[in-house]
């Protein structure tokens, strides 16, 4: 016994864990509840292979049964291996307590031990990490099988094709990424145990999402891009929603005194996941289905069972909202005391059992998803034969001739926007009504600001610029232009992280939650670089010279992930440099008002030279792109281009003297309250401060009268 370390020895006796390691009363046996969901899993990817004859042999170039049950299976897997290892550090970043106990004082995070359910946690996520990366390299073997129609061999001839085919082709590449990453995450997850080193790991998870969003719909299938975008919020709202669940059911046994808390974070982020699945499957669903009349398809009819699958767990959700989880006793913050709850122990029993026929629906959600993604939608998703180089180029055919009444009526809604948007427009409102319930005043202009900053941005990544800036130069600079310059300056003037520090409550138990996050976001070593206004306006204005005249503006044009980065960083970079201008949001450092203004005129005069640059080009920027798009209508693509620079110029500007003005008004008001300072100040001391400055002249005075004095004898 005394070789046993003394942490294990007061382990079952640390806060927020019931004594003695024992199960709460209700609680379910997480292994068998996890291996019942992982059974239902697999039974129902057998039935649905077998509706659909997905797993019949090919008649030509048949990779082998192993392989035909085998990538479905992997496939399966793999999905439940990421959603547990993202959700899992969900809740070590956003949700669980790192530490048991309040704190004690300096040295208290050497000193101190994890909360149990944080380390649970961290187990689960390590231990799927590992999972995520084995069957994401099964995914990847059997992926080439498939394509070859050759069976899995050590042949050398079959590797040396593997390798081809991880190297040369878009859906090798693509699983090669996410096994890499996997690796890269277990790794982490092993060894990294700071809040701000687990964040970053989370981000490089999600970003594991990203390739198999790319490979889950075909390049040359309709809408492409809307598809790409509607499976990753799909995987996104997944890893969240189900993630969390996988979660919840492994750490339920450490939550103890500090179960209700969690809960009632996690049902927030567990309902906006729910949103999420929902609607980017009916957006994706819609773009394969072309009527009705084909749900009667056995592809329709997975897509139904999944459509009804999800429903019953948002009604389960619904109960654990509303009836459950107020039952449950809230730890105070930091001292895991309890206030009591009438109902508590019959709702912990029943909260648990719901948890358990989730994780059992989630699976049987999950095996019919492997099988769909195995089964041939009723659209075809090939690029046609007839393809015009509009389509080959863009993905889309070409849209008619650009007209006045066009800017208005021609949309292509990009769905990752459209869901940033109406999250932070939602995230706004919430922020306001919990203002003004509280009774503080937040101004109607900032708000009415915000969402006139939210409508550009929607359309000019979803309406006329975002359709007609692929195939003419001119069409995309307006909505560059317009990205940079129009949308975030309403975004600055609603300034959204004051609102978010007002309406966010702090926590006290250790844990961090947005609050936290943003602080630590805004006091950071790299925020106190990418706001300094000299690297900001820097950014600014090199970022359009090297964008142009590099192949990442063909990148942007050619690649859906290219354009979206190219939205998200000149969106940023116009973000911050008008932040640092104009914004009343927390910054780590401000300029004074004088260097403001000629950081802007510096701008402006780069505005003009670029802009009258591309003017005056007579060779076409991205010429194999614009010089082949087939267009019959319109100015020709060099006229374009010049256009295209007028824009640049003549619109850049007008943003940038309002800018300008907001600076010289701030300025004054900042002279005006200053002086407005004093003032109150020299009449609460009697012009102390005056007085002082006639007598030190006066004292410089009576001494030089004293020294000519002394010279004249």
């Amino acid at each position: 016994m005394d070789s046993v370390p003394n942490s294990a020895k007061t382990q079952n006796t640390l806060p927020g864990r019931p004594a003695g390691g024992a199960s709460e009363p209700g609680h379910p046996a997480r292994n068998g509840w996890l291996a019942a969901g992982a059974a239902v899993m697999l039974l129902a990817l057998g039935v649905a292979l077998l509706f659909t004859g997905s797993a019949a042999a090919a008649q030509l170039a048949d990779p082998g049964a192993l392989t035909r049950w085998g990538l479905p299976i992997a496939k399966a897997v793999q999905n439940g291996a990421v959603a547990a290892v993202i959700g899992a550090l969900v809740f070590a970043v956003f949700i669980l307590p790192k530490h048991a106990g309040p704190k004690r004082g300096r040295g208290e995070r050497e000193t101190r031990p994890e909360h149990p359910a944080f380390t649970q946690a961290m187990y689960l996520a390590s231990g799927a990490a590992a999972l995520w990366t084995l069957s994401a390299i099964a995914v990847m073997l059997f992926t080439y099988s498939d394509v070859s129609g050759l069976p899995l061999s050590p042949d050398p001839s079959y590797t040396d094709g593997l390798a081809s085919f991880l190297t040369d082709f878009a859906n090798g590449r693509a699983w090669l990424a996410v096994s890499i990453i996997a690796a890269v995450v277990t790794t982490l997850t092993f060894g990294v145990r700071s809040l701000t080193g687990l964040a970053l790991t989370l981000i490089l998870a999600m970003g594991g999402l990203l390739p198999m969003a790319l490979v889950g719909h075909a390049a040359g299938g309709d809408d492409h891009s809307a598809a790409v975008n509607s499976i990753g919020l799909h995987l996104i709202g997944v890893c969240v929603w189900i993630g969390g669940i996988i979660v919840l059911a492994v750490i339920a046994k450490q939550l103890g005194d500090i179960t209700g808390t969690v809960l009632r974070r996690f049902s927030a982020l567990a309902g906006f996941g729910f949103v999420l699945v929902s609607l980017s499957g009916l957006v994706n669903a819609s773009l394969r289905i072309t009527s009705l009349e084909q749900l009667d398809s056995r592809w329709g009819a997975l897509v139904l069972f999944k459509v009804a699958a999800t429903l019953v767990l948002g009604i389960l959700g619904l109960l654990h909202r509303r009836w459950i989880i107020p039952q449950l006793p809230v730890a105070a913050s930091g001292k895991g005391a309890t206030t009591p709850a009438s109902g508590g122990m019959s709702a912990r029993r029943v909260l648990w059992q719901l948890i358990g026929v989730e994780l059992l629906i989630m699976g049987a959600i999950s095996g019919v998803a492997a099988a769909l993604a195995r089964t041939a939608p009723p659209r075809p998703e090939e690029l046609p034969p007839n393809a015009s180089p509009a389509r080959i180029l863009t993905g889309y055919d070409l849209p008619p001739e650009l007209t006045a009444e066009r800017y208005l009526t021609e949309w292509r809604f990009d769905w990752l926007w459209v869901a940033i948007v109406v999250t932070i427009g939602v995230a706004y409102l919430l922020g306001v009504r919990k203002l003004r319930r509280r009774g503080d005043k937040w101004s109607f202009v900032r708000t009415v600001c915000w969402f006139v900053g939210l409508i550009a941005l929607t359309y000019v990544t979803s309406g006329a610029p975002a359709v007609y800036g692929m195939v003419l130069f001119s069409t995309h600079m307006l909505g560059h232009m317009a990205l940079t310059m129009v949308v975030p300056l309403f975004l600055v003037l609603g300034a959204p992280v004051t609102l978010a520090l007002k309406a966010l409550t702090p926590r006290g138990d250790g844990s961090r939650g947005l609050r936290e996050w943003i602080l630590i976001a805004v006091h950071s070593r790299y925020s106190k670089i990418i706001t300094n206004p000299i690297f900001a306006a820097a950014n600014f204005a090199g970022s359009i010279v090297i964008f142009y005249y590099s192949e990442l503006f063909g990148f942007a044009l050619r690649e859906h992930v290219g354009h979206e980065l190219m939205i998200l960083h000149f969106l940023l970079t116009g973000y911050i440099f008008i932040l640092t201008m104009i914004g009343i949001d927390p910054l780590p450092s401000r300029a004074p008002y004088p260097l403001r203004l000629v950081i802007l005129l510096a701008t402006m005069a780069f505005h003009a030279f670029f802009g009258v640059a591309v003017m005056g080009q007579t060779s076409l920027i991205q010429a194999s792109y614009f010089g082949n798009m087939g267009r019959d209508w319109g100015v020709s693509a060099l006229e374009d281009q010049q256009l295209g620079g007028a824009i640049m110029w003549g619109i850049g500007e007008i943003p940038t003297v309002l800018v300008a003005i907001g600076v010289a008004l701030q300025w004054s008001r900042t002279d005006a309250r200053e002086t407005k300072r004093k003032d109150r100040a020299a009449e609460r001391n009697n012009d102390a401060e005056l007085t002082a400055y006639n007598n030190m002249f006066a004292q410089l005075a009576e001494r030089d009268a004293r020294t000519d004095q002394g010279e004249r004898r």
